[in-house]
């Protein structure tokens, strides 16, 4: 197996619990958690984030939002196959959730 894909974690400016479907998306937000984007990918996290930054296939909350890569979270958990990628990236979302993160995955 591959081990190349990299799952990742964006901070998000707190000027999203303004999006409304961001907000809903949350409803167990504690205030002065984190607000993050959850996502996984074949590249670098570094180059994945300047891809969202740039627009290029890139989540809207992530573009407009995102501060930079939280490396604390995720880096001891890549590189790894494209089938755990699939499955770490949700449950990381929700375990940042149940911690009372703001939370966007897709």
């Amino acid at each position: 197996m591959h081990e190349r894909h990299n799952v990742y974690v964006i901070e998000l400016n707190k000027d999203v619990l303004y999006e409304v479907k961001f907000k809903k998306a949350n409803p167990d937000y504690v205030v002065g958690e984190p607000c993050v984007y959850v996502g996984m990918t074949g590249h670098d996290p570094d180059t994945r984030f300047d891809q969202h930054k740039a627009g290029i296939k890139s989540n809207k909350y992530a573009m407009k939002y995102g501060e930079r890569l939280m490396p604390e979270i995720y880096a001891n958990l890549n590189p790894m196959p494209y089938a755990d990628a699939q499955y770490i990236e949700v449950d990381l979302a929700i375990r940042l959730q149940q911690l009372g993160y703001g939370v966007w995955q897709n």
